[in-house]
Order: C-alpha cells, then sequence, then structure tokens
C-alpha cells in the first residue's frame, strides 16, 4: 500500500518524537510528561507496522504510559492516552472475551482523565466511543479482520485477488486506527511541538 505524504510525514515525525524521548528518558527517568509523549509516539508509529509489530509496540506505549502515571499518578493526558492504548489492543484481539478485559481497562482510564479534568470534551467523547467499541470490534472481525489479526489468512491462488485482499484488510486497520489514535496524534503533536518546535516549512514557489 502506497503511503501518502501526510501519513509519511507523521511517520518521520513521530519517530524523531520517539528518538528525542528516549534520549530524553535516559538523562532524565522520572520525567512524566516525557515517558507519556514516548507512549503517544509509540501508540502513533504501531499505526505504520503489521499486527504483530502493531501489537509488541502498543504493549510497550502501554508500558511507558503506566511509568509515567508511576511518578505522577493524576496526569490526565497520560491517563487518556493509556485509554487509548488498551482500546488499540482491544481491537486488535481477535477473541472478543480478551478484548472485553482491554475496552474495560480502557473505559476506566478515560472516566480517570474526565475524573481529573472534567470540562474536556475530548475525555468525554472518548468515555462515550469506548462504550459502542465492543460493538465495532465484533462487526469488524466478523469481516475477516480478525484472520489478519491471527495470522492465519490462507494462502490466495491469485495474487491480485491476495493483493486486493490485503489492500483491503489494509485500509481497514488504517480506518480502526485512525478512529482511535488521531486525537493521541494530536494531543502528543502539541505536546511536543511545545518542547521542541519543528523546523519551519520551506517556502512556496
Amino acid at each position: 500500500m502506497e503511503m501518502q505524504q501526510s501519513d509519511f510525514d507523521r511517520l518521520l515525525f513521530f519517530e524523531h518524537a520517539r528518538k528525542t524521548a528516549e534520549a530524553t528518558y535516559s538523562s532524565d527517568p522520572l520525567d512524566a510528561d516525557n515517558l507519556t509523549r514516548w507512549g503517544g509516539a509509540l501508540l502513533e508509529l504501531s499505526q505504520f507496522q503489521n499486527v504483530p509489530d502493531s501489537k509488541k509496540m502498543i504493549e510497550d506505549s502501554i508500558s511507558k504510559l503506566e511509568e509515567a502515571l508511576t511518578i505522577n499518578p493524576k496526569k490526565h493526558d497520560t491517563l487518556w492516552c493509556l485509554g487509548n492504548a488498551y482500546t488499540s489492543q482491544a481491537f486488535l484481539n481477535p477473541d472478543q472475551e480478551e478484548a472485553k478485559v482491554s475496552f474495560d481497562k480502557a473505559s476506566e482510564y478515560f472516566q480517570q482523565a474526565a475524573d481529573e479534568d472534567p470540562a474536556n470534551e475530548l475525555y468525554l467523547k472518548s468515555l462515550e466511543v469506548t462504550a459502542k467499541a465492543p460493538e465495532l470490534h465484533s462487526e469488524i472481525h466478523k469481516h475477516g479482520f480478525a484472520q489478519q489479526a491471527a495470522g492465519t489468512a490462507g494462502p490466495s491462488t491469485s495474487s491480485s485477488t491476495k493483493t486486493q485482499k490485503k489492500k483491503k484488510s489494509s485500509d481497514l486497520k488504517y480506518d480502526i486506527f485512525g478512529w482511535i489514535i488521531l486525537a493521541v496524534g494530536i494531543v502528543a503533536w502539541v505536546g511536543l511541538a511545545k518542547s521542541h518546535p519543528p523546523p519551519p516549512p520551506p517556502p512556496l514557489r
């Protein structure tokens, strides 16, 4: 699947954010903001991976965000990012019962984030959307995403059909992730822009 320029830019941006956070962590491991940015960047980068790598990256993201919460348990943006990470994890899990456990955790974190910052509409919206997520999960997995997530898609006789199938499931994956993670990107982007302003864009000709 060809990557659009905007996706490529996001990939570069969040890869840079991940490396910056990693470097900052080695000099200051108790910076909860930095750990949150690191977790957010990993969550964004997980969109660009195949399913097994994506799952691994989401687990790494959860680990960084949980570490940030041990430093500052009331940090609402971290709580909210963690809710997104568990939502992403749930969508990639074809097992409905296991996915429900992740959705429940996500819901708890969104609720905590909303409790800490009650005026934040994004947190309230996330909480509302998570209530509908299990239903969406079963719809998605009914349509064959489960096979791809489990890596059990059977071989196709025609390579063009295979490519089409792959593109379709890939597009579906981007749709799911886009729905879940778009706002994480905005938060991480804003947080990172505050601490590391990006270089100015080249002048238009």
